[in-house]
């Protein structure tokens, strides 16, 4: 089937790739993660939005904005889920053999789906992910992070270092695999997961993706973020107390040195 990803050509009606995308009041920013995905020089996607907020305001925008994508399905979720276990409904209902996630504030590279997708077809590979930008809440770049062509189980525990938003993965491996529960290092749980089945994951060193930083998001709690690293190591992946909170300490460590080399 790749040999139709890069032919940019449909196997009868079939989607080849889905783009899941969890909303939360995102109205600031939405439409310009929206135009970067309709501008993608890859034409056959679907877009599945999981609306995940019980207030229902912001409902009228997103259906407007996703007008301009052919192929869209939005699921509206009766209580807030989390971003986490929405993507898990949307890959649920994804009907292509390759799954993009984006967040609903950050943006593409109009070519990032086409280069990423050939990249993978290449190599080979079940999963896939991309260096990227960093930007701030006006859009403005101010940094970026550049991945290592190649992350182990080993390197992965030490350092979470796959951006959600660059993440293309075959939907078949994701079948016994889901995002969890935790508020924040759900995508990281998942990533653990994936490369103990995979042994070793491979990224494209492009800069296929902005990533926005906000100091208000969830994702920027520092306690939270430190809660669920330690229930991560501890109840997820089964290390004792002590082993875990020192797995913790690292973390904390490669996240300093990270975004000392991302801003400096």
């Amino acid at each position: 089937f790749y040999k139709n990803f890069i032919m940019k050509k449909s196997v009868g009606n079939k989607i080849l790739l889905s783009i899941i995308i969890p909303y939360h009041q995102k109205k600031k920013f939405f439409h310009s993660t929206i135009k970067s995905i309709y501008s993608q020089t890859f034409k056959n996607y679907e877009v599945i939005l999981i609306y995940d907020d019980n207030d229902y305001g912001e409902i009228n925008f997103v259906k407007n904005q996703l007008k301009k994508i052919k192929n869209r399905k939005l699921i509206i979720n009766k209580k807030i889920l989390g971003p986490g276990l929405s993507r898990n409904i949307g890959i649920k209902y994804a009907k292509g053999k390759l799954i993009a996630f984006c967040d609903a504030d950050d943006t593409w590279h109009k070519k990032k789906l086409s280069e990423q997708i050939k990249f993978m077809a290449k190599n080979n590979l079940k999963f896939s992910h991309t260096s990227y930008n960093i930007i701030n809440y006006n859009g403005k770049k101010s940094g970026q992070f550049k991945i290592k062509e190649k992350l182990n189980y080993s390197d992965l525990l030490k350092s979470c270092d796959i951006g959600l938003s660059t993440v293309i993965v075959e939907k078949k491996i994701l079948n016994t695999s889901k995002f969890c529960n935790l508020k924040t290092k759900e995508d990281y749980y998942l990533w653990l997961k994936l490369v103990k089945k995979l042994k070793i994951i491979k990224g494209n060193k492009k800069y296929l993706v902005n990533w926005r930083s906000l100091e208000n998001s969830l994702s920027s709690s520092k306690i939270q973020r430190l809660m669920d690293a330690y229930k991560l190591y501890h109840f997820f992946e089964n290390y004792n107390s002590l082993l875990s909170f020192c797995f913790v300490i690292r973390l904390s460590f490669y996240s300093l040195i990270k975004k000392l080399k991302i801003y400096f």
